[in-house]
């Protein structure tokens, strides 16, 4: 017998939203099939790639792992929600520095850089790959990444 489905409601890049889910579903299934924001990405599912990073509440996790029940009321952006009706900072860095080979990870990536600038200054390389430490990435060998994440850092595209 399959548990009962819970009504899940949380704020979604700023807007209310629910679903119908049942309470182990993982938040990763709940975003891309529940709520149709399918730029969270599945990689491993493990919590090893950070291809499904997401900020809830205000700090930065791996959607895979995070049961449908524990986000509750909670406060959930995803890389849809990174920008307005321009982009972001980092974005454009991503852009212009040529951050995206495959863009399998970039979504990941993004809402990582973007948490690492909201929370802490980055100034330095060293700093910037262990703010990315949790995402891989198979295509680009972070030189271009970290550049982007540098580069918006520092309020340059």
């Amino acid at each position: 017998m399959s548990s009962p489905k819970i009504l899940l409601k949380l704020t979604v890049n700023g807007e209310c939203r629910q679903a119908l889910v049942h309470p182990m579903a993982r938040l990763l299934d709940v975003i891309r099939e529940d709520l149709g924001l399918t730029g969270t990405k599945e990689g491993c599912g493990e919590g090893e790639c950070g291809a499904c990073s997401v900020i809830l509440d205000g700090s930065l996790v791996n959607a895979c792992l995070i049961p449908a029940i524990q986000v509750q009321g909670a406060s959930l952006r995803t890389v849809e929600g990174l920008a307005g009706t321009d982009l972001s900072p980092l974005q454009e860095a991503f852009l212009h520095h040529g951050g995206a080979q495959c863009g399998f990870c970039t979504p990941g990536m993004l809402v990582a850089g973007t948490h690492l600038l909201e929370t802490e200054a980055v100034h330095d390389e060293a700093g910037a790959r262990e703010g990315l430490a949790g995402n891989l990435c198979r295509c680009t060998g972070y030189v271009k990444i970290v550049d982007a994440l540098l580069a918006a850092g520092e309020g340059r595209p």
